[in-house]
């Protein structure tokens, strides 16, 4: 009787612990996963992995239900994935089975939306699981698959402050290329210059301008002085030619007199034309002659101009208009002067602007502004321009640009916004849509980048918001030739770590994170002494950099090196 007592209380025994065995899945290592990439990578403000998972043979219990959520937990917190459910042989379900004698493999691909604290994090899988009939829930311990963030890429927040901006240029010429004309007209057959003609308004005029010359040196610059002389086309070629060149000669003669007597040098370019062709056909297609393109087809019969004389004088006894409209009209000299407007010199503008600003227009403000390169100074131009001129957006937009330099991004936005009422241009809308990259606002980024197309900073723009949405073999093309910093940002995201140092030895206004970049090549690159030499740079400019360079997963390899961690205590 006791035997039987004991052999019932073994076989209970037994079967509890082939219960309790049964109901169990027991441990998953990180052995069983694949992690691509690892460590994680933020891609357009995301970040993005795939999980390839095996389950081992006999693990997977038959009526076993297991649900694998990605978790990323960071300081502060922790963001779930998209969980994906399992089950066994013998579960009625429509979630991938997997076989309990040989396992299974499964992929899952997840994307975290990126917050900062992610840089310095831990990828764990976590599992629901639950066994047998009842479906009892059965405790799997979490895994620990990845580490951390690489955020490399929201370096363009700060890489933008470092881009070519988009200025409203100025207008200023210092010498403005002038002429003025005048016509002297003579009489059938004749080359004498005529009183009455001298005292035509064209002629009037003409001379005028030789005085202003002649009396503001400072103010006008003479090139020179052209006499062109013409001869209708109906005499012969013989008398045309010898007529044309009295014409010039006479025309000549009266400009060289004028001249005189106003004691000015000038060059005088003479030239004379036997038959104006070319004038006669301009002025009969301009003329209300109804049958003008008739003439001109007839005329352009015959390319002999002798034989063409003759045809012009048989159509002018037929036509009256030509007699009376046409033909005098090219029996003339014309006298052309050549001359530039002479503004303020350089040394004049800064001059005028110390003692009185308002004196000068907002081109030569705007031109100031050019002729130093102290900052200070330029803002300084810029605002004063706004105060006289209020209504031009240029200077606003160019003070926005500043701001952008400056990091200062609430000022930036200001400028801009009061550059875009005036005047909604291209330059505005590109300075606009670097704001919004440097805010990672790429949605918004996108609309002004959108209507920048006509700025000269175009192509940038598309590069860097190429670098935004995570196309980075496309943001390398766009920025091809760009010296500077978010430019060597996308050679980096694209791996082509040669081109990315030597467009950061390049860069023009180098700064603290271009030493930080070339920092992160020389990591990438194995030149660790390199890196150290680089980042030590980059935090004596801009020390903020420190924390950074402290959890970026880019220097990993030196994350036990004494100098990297003297840098970044």
């Amino acid at each position: 009787m006791k035997h039987s007592s004991k052999l019932y209380l073994s076989v209970a025994l037994a079967s509890g612990v082939l219960l309790t065995s049964c109901n169990k899945l027991g441990e998953l290592s990180a052995d069983n996963f694949t992690v691509t990439p690892s460590p994680l990578e933020v891609v357009a403000g995301q970040v993005p992995v795939t999980i390839n998972g095996r389950f081992p043979e006999k693990y997977m219990k038959k009526k076993a239900v297991v649900t694998v959520t990605p978790v990323l937990r960071y300081e502060g917190g922790e963001t779930a994935g998209q969980p994906a459910t399992f089950q066994g042989e013998k579960i009625q379900g429509n979630d991938q089975e997997i076989s309990y004698k040989v396992g299974g493999n499964y992929t899952m691909k997840n994307t975290f939306d990126y917050v900062d604290a992610m840089a310095t994090s831990e990828l764990y899988l976590t599992f629901d699981a639950k066994v047998g009939k009842k479906q009892k829930s059965v405790e799997v311990p979490d895994v620990k698959v990845a580490n951390g963030v690489i955020a490399t890429s929201e370096l363009l927040k700060s890489t933008v402050q470092n881009a070519n901006t988009a200025l409203g240029q100025d207008a200023y010429q210092y010498a403005i290329a002038q002429t003025q004309q005048a016509q002297i007209k003579y009489l059938i057959n004749q080359a004498n210059v005529r009183t009455s003609e001298l005292k035509s308004v064209s002629v009037q005029d003409f001379v005028k301008v030789l005085r202003e010359i002649k009396n503001d040196q400072k103010g006008f610059q003479l090139d020179n002085i052209e006499i062109s002389a013409y001869a209708s086309p109906e005499g012969s070629l013989k008398f045309n030619t010898q007529l044309a060149e009295k014409r010039q000669k006479s025309s000549a003669k009266f400009l060289e007199g004028e001249l005189k007597n106003m004691e000015l040098d000038a060059d005088i370019n003479t030239k004379y034309t036997a038959e104006d062709w070319e004038g006669f056909q301009e002025l009969l297609m301009a003329s209300n002659l109804q049958d003008k393109e008739v003439i001109l087809r007839v005329l352009s019969m015959y390319e002999d101009p002798e034989e063409r004389e003759v045809q012009i004088r048989n159509l002018s006894a037929g036509f009256e208009e030509l007699t009376t409209e046409i033909l005098p009209e090219l029996r003339r000299a014309r006298l052309t002067v050549n001359y530039n407007l002479i503004g303020r010199s350089d040394d004049e503008i800064q001059a005028q602007y110390k003692s009185n600003a308002k004196a000068l227009s907002v081109e030569e403000l705007l031109y100031a502004a050019t002729l130093t390169d102290e900052t200070a100074e330029k803002k300084d131009i810029y605002t004063t321009t706004t105060n006289v001129y209020p209504e031009d957006y240029r200077a606003y937009n160019n003070l926005g640009a500043i701001s952008i330099a400056e990091g200062n991004l609430e000022v930036a936005k200001n400028y801009l916004k009061q550059a875009a009422s005036k005047k909604d241009c291209a330059e505005v809308n590109a300075n606009r849509a670097l704001v919004a990259l440097a805010e990672g606002n790429t949605e918004e980024a996108e609309t002004f980048v959108s209507r920048a197309t006509s700025s000269p900073v175009y192509n940038e723009l598309v590069g860097n918001l190429n670098v935004a949405k995570g196309n980075y073999a496309a943001a390398a093309q766009s920025l091809a030739g760009a010296k500077t910093n978010s430019a060597a940002l996308a050679e980096i995201l694209a791996k082509n770590y040669t081109a990315a140092e030597k467009t950061l030895n390049s860069v023009k206004n180098a700064d603290a994170m271009t030493d930080y970049l070339k920092a992160v090549v020389a990591a990438r690159t194995g030149k660790n002494n390199e890196a150290v030499k680089n980042l030590a740079n980059a935090i004596a400019k801009d020390a903020s950099l420190k924390a950074h360079a402290a959890k970026n997963l880019d220097f990993v390899t030196l994350f036990n090196d004494s100098a990297f961690l003297n840098l970044v205590k």
